[in-house]
């Protein structure tokens, strides 16, 4: 009987090291994804809520909450992956060393690709009517088209199903508003970038 007892308790023991051993570690393109893409999700809810409240345009007011709505829930989603895996959401190496390119794709400001700078961010909340509509809609391209680097890299990088499916919802539905965007800027009268 203590046999068997000793038996599953080593094969329990055993099959928690060996689930843990394949979870992602510290410096793994899963946490550092998880990591950087909530940080640089975050700019885009705050941008989001600016659109949802300031702009006039109801297509604008739209994509500014569904843009914030959206990627506040995948931040909620990154942080609980970092939980479960035992990590911290703040990493110990610096932004994008996950990345092949590593810190080289940092902008030479030192923010993640297609991030507003704290300037940006002031002037676009000063604006209004067709000047915010501008603003909003070429800094968040910017983003987005940051967000989509950041997205393609991981899905040559990460391991787990769950992060690679995200980076894959990511790609997708912000090439989707990339087009949305550049539309809108057209309509405008707007130059893109």
């Amino acid at each position: 009987m203590l046999a068997a007892v000793l038996l599953i308790a080593v094969g329990a023991a055993g099959g928690y090291l060996y689930q843990n051993s394949r979870l992602p570690g510290d410096n793994s393109a899963d946490a550092g994804f998880a990591r950087d893409m909530s940080v640089h999700h975050a700019q885009a809810v705050e941008m989001g809520m600016y659109a949802f409240q300031i702009s006039k345009d109801s297509e604008i007011q739209i994509l500014g909450y569904d843009i914030a709505t959206t990627q506040q829930y995948q931040i909620g989603e990154m942080n609980v992956w970092l939980q479960d895996w035992g990590l911290s959401s703040t990493p110990s190496k610096g932004r994008m060393s996950w990345m092949t390119e590593g810190t080289k794709a940092l902008q030479s400001n030192g923010l993640m690709p297609g991030m507003a700078t704290t300037d940006q961010l002031t002037k676009l909340k000063s604006l209004s009517g067709k000047d915010f509509d501008i603003m909003f809609c070429q800094l968040m391209l910017r983003h987005h088209l940051g967000g989509v680097h950041m997205a393609e890299e991981a899905l040559q990088l990460v391991k787990t199903k769950e992060v690679k499916t995200l980076a894959q919802q990511i790609q997708q539905s912000q090439q989707l508003e990339i087009t949305t965007l550049t539309a809108k800027l057209k309509s405008l009268g707007a130059q893109p970038l």
